[in-house]
């Protein structure tokens, strides 16, 4: 089995490629140890020393990093994990583990149109740097639009510029209800 890694956007977060499906029914988020329990993969990269969060993406993990530690020192011990992982054929989740947004039956006509915009524009293009966009609110008066970056762009220097330059923009142009998009942390 090979692994390919790819740098991303965020310096503290490698996208590893094990030319296979990962999650392809949703993306999946751990940032603790705790959290990871239901997920052997996750459990197992939690016990590199260094590891700080997983995601899992439709054919990518991404692995946050410590920025105390330099990524020569744990990228064997993350290929190892997941090489392993993936050879012993574990299932990726043992539980009962939540996944990306989902459409809600009360959702306004203008929150599904900024849902659908955010499903078939804006996430795959984060997810290519091995990340994710989740819909968090809509302030109908305001026009404000919230947002939960993922992933490799949680904490990404440039998850802000995206979010501003490329999300808001896009949301503004399609969507005038949206008069401004914020990241909510």
């Amino acid at each position: 089995m090979f692994i390919q890694t790819e740098a991303t956007p965020n310096p503290n977060v490698l996208k590893f490629l094990p030319g296979r499906d990962v999650s392809p029914a949703g993306v999946h988020e751990f940032l603790d140890t705790e959290a990871a329990t239901g997920s052997p993969l996750a459990g197992a990269l939690f016990q590199v020393e260094g590891v700080t969060g997983v995601f899992f993406g439709a054919d990518y993990v991404s692995v946050t990093r410590d920025p105390a530690v330099d990524w020569t020192g744990i990228k064997a011990p993350v290929l190892a994990a997941i090489m392993d992982h993936f050879v012993s054929g574990a299932p990726l989740l043992s539980g009962e583990v939540g996944t990306s947004d989902q459409h809600a039956e009360d959702d306004s006509e203008v929150v599904l149109e900024i849902k659908a915009l955010l499903d078939s524009r804006v996430r795959p293009a984060v997810a290519q740097d091995g990340g994710d966009i989740l819909f968090d609110s809509f302030d109908v008066e305001s026009g404000v639009l919230s947002l939960r970056m993922r992933g490799a762009c949680a904490g990404c220097p440039s998850s802000s510029a995206t979010l501003k330059a490329g999300v808001e923009q896009m949301m503004k142009h399609y969507i005038p209800e949206v008069t401004r998009v914020e990241q909510v942390l």
